[in-house]
């Protein structure tokens, strides 16, 4: 499934988080001011060259653990839509924290393409307390609800989290595990947002599934050539932000910096 939406090279995706959803704390915008903010963006890296985009909820804080509201499910799609017309790429889609059904309905309501999950095999305690997996519920509402064309990519020892739990199951097998329980693609990312794995870890991770591998956090202009050999993709946000913070809008000098260093890699 991966190959059918890049059949030719690694692709970049470039993320776009949405302002605060509508009854989240630091809500103050309309949907659809969050709509021109988001299309805005996804303007901007289509402009720049990159492969793909992905909405997310960071703004959201707090997150609730697992489910949202409708409000989020509603405005999401809305936006989602919005961004898919407007970048005509590839496009995928993350609700915080864990709401991996409400991100797999609004990919299919919207025509997006994949979604990025966390806690999809064994369990972490991240800041809103116990994840469990969600891979045997998730496939069976996808299948339910007629949405086999989007991609489950999921993270394996996902950032601002404890594992604790399960320090004698290494990143390696947790990303079999992945791979057993049918998901589409494995992402390995550092501790936290706006840090890189090791390539130690990304190196497992190939080494123990089939499965493309995704880089999802800290990927730069000054460390993409060092992991660009082993890894499959690479989901980047703060990098194309400005000041290279996740929060600020996407800086189009910036995307233009990193892809033309791509651009280079690839030929």
């Amino acid at each position: 499934m991966f190959k059918s939406l890049f059949p030719d090279h690694k692709p970049i995706i470039g993320m776009i988080h949405v302002g605060a959803l509508p009854g989240t704390p630091a809500s103050t915008q309309r949907v659809s001011e969050l709509v021109v903010q988001a299309t805005r963006e996804a303007e901007l890296y289509r402009a720049g060259g990159v492969d793909a985009v992905m909405i997310e909820n960071m703004h959201d804080v707090p997150y609730l653990r697992s489910a949202v509201g409708p409000e989020i499910v509603a405005a999401m799609a809305v936006i989602g839509q919005a961004v898919k017309a407007e970048s005509a790429l590839p496009c995928g889609v993350q609700i915080l924290a864990g709401a991996n059904l409400a991100a797999m309905a609004v990919a299919h309501a919207a025509g997006l393409d994949l979604i990025r999950v966390e806690g999809y095999v064994f369990a972490h305690i991240a800041d809103e307390g116990w994840i469990e997996s969600s891979a045997a519920e998730l496939l069976r509402y996808r299948k339910l609800i007629g949405a086999e064309q989007v991609q489950v990519w999921a993270d394996v020892k996902k950032k601002h989290s404890s594992h604790a739990v399960t320090t004698d199951v290494s990143l390696g097998a947790t990303a079999a595990a992945v791979e057993f329980m049918r998901g589409d693609a494995v992402i390995v990312s550092g501790s936290e947002t706006g840090m890189p794995p090791s390539l130690a870890d990304v190196r497992e991770a190939k080494a123990h599934c089939r499965l493309p591998v995704i880089l999802g956090s800290g990927v730069t202009a000054d460390n993409i050539a060092s992991f660009y050999g082993a890894a499959d993709g690479f989901i980047i946000g703060s990098n194309f932000k400005t000041d290279g913070h996740w929060a600020k809008a996407v800086d189009a000098r910036r995307v233009e910096q990193l892809m033309k260093i791509v651009n280079k890699l690839r030929t």
